[in-house]
């Protein structure tokens, strides 16, 4: 882990004193060159890669091979979650993507791996104990905020599940958490630059 942890706090500790208001975010895109944060977050992204030692190539499989593993005993559902949280919980401070991480996430793959065991390690369906990852203006009746980016929403509760998340559950997926999105979808203002909200502030790229 210290192999990528370094590089990624030295990230971090250079934009702590950026803040996610628009106003800051223009004064940053005006000093930064954008090829220099490529850069930095390519080798970033290629340190992390290099420092997982998982049996399994987790990053590079498919669903598919995910879930051969699942049934060859070389991964389980927990596994995966774990490796997910921990490359948010490294990446996530300089990247902005995440918003929250399901507090019951490991329960849901715990479950889905004595369900698996229970069926002998027969396929359950392609996104049995796959951890999926929903924008924060899809609905969850959890305990997961549904915002759309906006503190305005924060603590409140919707009635029921959206269709896509209560499918998601019927096929056994695990939802780890809300990532971010332009709050309010850009409606709140045509010049809220994309990705940028008040509960993350300025998202630079979405993928885990």
């Amino acid at each position: 882990m210290s192999t990528f942890q370094d590089p990624i706090l030295f990230l971090y500790k250079s934009r702590q004193s950026q803040s996610p208001s628009i106003r800051s975010y223009r004064r940053r895109r005006r000093r930064h060159h954008p090829k220099m944060n490529i850069v930095f977050f390519l080798s970033v992204f290629l340190l992390f890669v290099g420092a997982n030692s998982s049996q399994f190539p987790i990053d590079e499989a498919t669903i598919a091979e995910i879930q051969h593993a699942f049934s060859q005993n070389k991964l389980t559902s927990r596994e995966l979650l774990d490796h997910y949280l921990n490359k948010i919980d490294f990446l996530n401070p300089v990247l902005r993507s995440v918003l929250e991480v399901n507090p019951d996430a490991r329960a849901q793959a715990e479950t889905a791996d004595r369900e698996r065991e229970l069926a002998g390690g027969k396929a359950l369906g392609e996104l049995h104990g796959i951890p999926v990852l929903l924008k924060d203006s899809i609905g969850t009746k959890d305990r997961l905020n549904t915002t759309a980016g906006s503190f305005a929403l924060l603590g409140s509760v919707v009635p029921r599940d959206a269709t896509v998340v209560h499918r998601l559950r019927n096929a056994g997926a695990v939802i780890l958490g809300k990532t971010s999105l332009t709050e309010w979808y850009g409606s709140r203002s045509l010049k809220i630059p994309h990705g940028w909200c008040a509960r993350g502030g300025q998202a630079l790229v979405s993928n885990f």
